[in-house]
């Protein structure tokens, strides 16, 4: 199996937790090298995960030409910059949700990507779960009828004072960071981006919005409402409910849960819960774009679904004044 190798633009948390650790596991994955603002901490992580190499800057990664793609987990604000100019150093990039601050910004990235022969895909790692492929299996079979109603919920802690995502000027708030899952789970499962967005937020001191919540109308007739919030002290909870003409589908997921995760069907009376085996998720959307750069695939979070939930995000924050 041909490796890609790949560098990674940034020592976030992230990238420490979890993807770094999921692109060690990924079969078709190479970590060739990393980059930071702190020559110190790149290579603390060179030394930690193995890559053969690290940089102080990120404008020495992308100069080398060994490096095929790049994973950048960098805050909201610094996405657009440093994705094209990865792409335009010819690097393949998977980008951190959210992967635009809106639909323009996230235009111009996917312009850079076809102009310079490179592909470029929004890290909703738990789109690539095999859960999510049976539930939206179900949908698609016709096991609950047409969808009317659909809510979905991401409530997590609250952000450390000195975190980016308590900032305006990073493109902090529960939206950008949580609401992105809800809405793009709630435009996977009904295949469409809503024709009226609705929402209310309560917002910080800094101009983030602490909790907002929404309600989609779509053109079908179906309404879907999401919930997102950092305001918890411990832990968080991830919901979904989709309610159709014959039935519902229901689960406590985690987005991004691994191991074996259950949802109930249940219709005409009758329940049944039924449990998927879903792979590292994070090792599985490396996975996808590696074999897009050697095998010919296309990217499985599209350049045209990744507008689609740019456009809502877009309409959600207008309507909330952010």
């Amino acid at each position: 199996m041909k490796q890609v190798k790949w560098g990674v633009l940034g020592t976030a948390r992230i990238a420490r937790n979890a993807v770094i650790p999921a692109m060690q596991e990924a079969d078709n994955c190479a970590l060739y090298a990393v980059a930071g603002r702190k020559p110190e901490k790149a290579e603390q992580f060179r030394q930690e995960f193995g890559f053969e190499k690290a940089y102080g800057s990120y404008e020495e990664l992308l100069a080398d030409p060994q490096v095929e793609a790049v994973y950048i987990p960098l805050p909201n604000a610094l996405h657009a910059p440093w994705v094209i100019r990865a792409l335009e150093a010819g690097k393949h990039v998977l980008c951190e949700k959210p992967l635009a601050i809106n639909e323009a910004e996230a235009l111009r990235m996917f312009d850079a990507a076809e102009k310079n022969g490179v592909h470029l895909m929004e890290a909703f790692a738990y789109l690539h779960s095999p859960f999510m492929d049976a539930v939206k299996g179900e949908i698609d079979s016709g096991a609950i009828g047409d969808i009317v109603y659909m809510d979905s919920a991401f409530i997590n802690r609250k952000c450390p004072p000195d975190d980016f995502r308590f900032f305006r000027n990073s493109y902090g708030g529960s939206v950008y960071d949580l609401g992105c899952y809800s809405i793009s789970m709630i435009q996977w499962m009904l295949g469409r981006e809503p024709a009226r967005v609705q929402a209310v937020a309560r917002m910080s001191d800094q101009g983030i919005d602490l909790l907002t919540s929404g309600i989609l109308t779509f053109d079908t007739g179906a309404e879907a409402t999401f919930d997102c919030a950092m305001l918890l002290d411990t832990g968080r909870f991830d919901r979904f409910r989709i309610h159709g003409t014959e039935g519902e589908i229901t689960s406590a997921i985690r987005f991004n849960q691994a191991g074996e995760i259950s949802y109930t069907l249940s219709r005409k009376g009758v329940s049944e819960t039924k449990t998927v085996f879903a792979p590292n998720n994070y090792r599985l959307e490396v996975e996808q774009l590696g074999r897009c750069i050697t095998d010919g695939e296309s990217p499985r979070v599209s350049k045209a679904f990744s507008l689609s939930v740019a456009r809502t995000i877009d309409r959600v924050l207008a309507e909330i004044g952010y």
